[in-house]
């Protein structure tokens, strides 16, 4: 009896040893060692960090005019937002100049090795272009003016645009390229100039329809958000001298754009600018992020 007791005793003892070495040899194979977790933990990092290059070409609006902390307009604004949304450390490359056509910015890209050194890492860029080509235009035909005076410069600005596109593209094939359209910032302080509203729709017409021709080139249009003032309510309203109230005029000022010039963007102009770019970024990275 005692030893089928102790027959019983071992049998058992055998059989609690084989289930803790299964039991710890799954637990090995399962559950990674606290070096391994470390090495998971720290990729999934370096994916949530990962360090990118925001690349910003374009006249005053990206240089930032009219953005009274100096630091670029809307470029860092949205580059905080980037590295918000993404887990991105962005760094940004602001290559804004005041007063640049579309052509200037095309000879820009040839010329500047920075510049396209930056662009062949780039992650991301933007583009603001168009506003000083119709400016010429207005300029030059400033006495017989009319929505049919833009039709042609509006084809060779298209052309360069493509330009711009191909060359932004040279050493980066599939780098998305985000293009801002045009406003009219004449719209609250002359609303009768109904045919400036119509130019400024066909331009941006204009450089949609150049968008649509490449794969992750992507339109952004701002005027409806800024032309009106902020959320479109009319600006604010500028009155004359108060001692001739009963015949003072009263001027409605957009309220999104710099108070010295009322042409260029403000800080919350700028504010508006980065929201719009980076709604059209959510909305479309997946189709060239591979996600």
């Amino acid at each position: 009896m005692n030893k089928w007791k102790e027959s019983e005793l071992v049998r058992s003892l055998v059989g609690f040893f084989l289930l803790f070495l299964l039991f710890v040899g799954l637990f090995i194979f399962i559950v990674p060692s606290t070096n391994q977790s470390s090495k998971i933990a720290e990729k999934i990092k370096s994916i949530k960090n990962e360090k990118v290059t925001y690349v910003a070409i374009g006249d005053s609006l990206t240089q930032g005019v009219g953005d009274s902390s100096n630091q670029g307009g809307f470029v860092p604004v949205l580059s905080q937002a980037l590295e918000s949304d993404f887990d991105w450390q962005v760094t940004s490359r602001n290559y804004g100049i005041a007063g640049n056509t579309s052509n200037q910015i095309l000879k820009r890209m040839q010329e500047k090795k920075d510049i396209q050194r930056d662009l062949k890492k780039a992650k991301v860029m933007t583009l603001t272009v168009g506003g000083n080509d119709v400016i010429h235009v207005i300029k030059d035909n400033i006495t017989n003016l009319n929505v049919d005076t833009f039709t042609k410069p509006a084809q060779a600005y298209q052309k360069r645009l493509g330009q711009i596109i191909e060359l932004a593209r040279k050493d980066n094939k599939t780098l998305p390229i985000y293009i801002v359209g045009i406003y009219n910032p004449f719209y609250l302080n002359f609303p009768e100039m109904t045919e400036m509203q119509t130019i400024v729709d066909n331009w941006n017409q204009s450089t949609e329809e150049v968008c649509k021709k490449y794969d992750n080139v992507y339109f952004v249009p701002v005027n409806d958000l800024l032309y009106k003032g902020i959320d479109g309510k009319g600006g604010v309203t500028s009155s004359g001298d108060s001692s001739q109230s009963s015949n003072s005029s009263q001027d409605s000022l957009n309220d999104a754009l710099f108070e010295d010039d009322h042409f260029h963007p403000n800080n919350t102009g700028y504010q508006i600018m980065s929201d719009a770019i980076l709604k059209r970024i959510n909305q479309t990275k997946k189709e060239w992020s591979g996600e």
